[in-house]
């Protein structure tokens, strides 16, 4: 059965998308089988690996609202074994709809049982809010990247998003594990990184990644053309961090 992790937080521009894209590239690379699920309205996870929005038919809107068959939903990326669900701006208000629905917090657990064993990794970019469909994510997920970004306001919002996990855990999904925090937009000769570095490693210990992602050029560049950084530029740091970051994830679900 394929692993189903969420990349969440609710602090915006700290890295989930751009973290998802490029870590399913990575262990696709590595030979896994991966399945990426946008489930931010923005839709930055679907261009970013070179879906045109404006072609799709069948999203993950369409899956939650109208039951559409999760397999009419799938589209592949120029990645092999690297499949995505695409999102679409629709998804904005499917959370109203989703409150006459039953159950409603386990609609994509739900849509994704027909698929799981077809992956050995689910991937679902969360948006940057704590609404229903990032609590659907969190419900359906086994464990959650945390993405954190070495900036001031870092740790700010996340117990939040602990107590949210907690109380999932408890009420809804009793085996979400934190799969790890991951620091991300990281410049070493800023005191200020290595200080939030030390900071989280302090607070979460064993839960840190040992992986950092640097802040990098290429990587900010490549969405742009639709394309992960490994495809972009495979020299460059950030395509050898996520690489590094996806043997890390291996090697711990081993």
């Amino acid at each position: 059965m394929g692993k189903i992790i969420a990349l969440a937080n609710q602090k915006g521009g700290v890295g989930k998308t751009t973290t998802t894209i490029n870590l399913a590239a990575s262990l696709a690379t590595l030979e896994k089988t991966v399945l990426v699920i946008d489930a931010d309205p923005q839709a930055n996870a679907s261009s970013g690996l070179g879906v045109n929005i404006q072609e799709v038919d069948c999203s993950i809107y369409e899956c939650i609202i109208n039951k559409a068959d999760v397999h009419e939903a799938i589209y592949t990326t120029d990645i092999e074994g690297l499949d995505i669900i695409p999102s679409h701006i629709d998804l904005v208000g499917a959370e109203i709809e989703m409150l006459n629905l039953n159950d409603r917090e386990r609609v994509i657990k739900q849509m994704l049982v027909p698929i799981q064993a077809e992956y050995d990794y689910i991937l679902i970019d969360c948006s940057p809010s704590l609404g229903l469909i990032t609590v659907n994510a969190l419900t359906a997920a086994d464990s959650v990247i945390i993405p954190v970004q070495c900036e001031y306001f870092a740790l700010e919002g996340i117990s939040k998003l602990l107590n949210t996990i907690k109380i999932i855990k408890q009420k809804l999904n009793p085996r979400l594990e934190i799969e790890g925090f991951l620091l991300t937009m990281y410049d070493s000769r800023l005191r200020l990184a290595n200080q939030i570095y030390d900071e989280v490693k302090r607070h979460f210990q064993e839960l840190v990644f040992k992986t950092v992602i640097q802040r990098n050029v290429k990587l900010s560049e490549s969405p742009s053309h639709g394309l992960p950084v490994i495809l972009y530029d495979a020299d460059s740091t950030g395509s050898k961090n996520h690489l590094a970051l996806a043997k890390e994830i291996i090697n711990k679900n081993k």
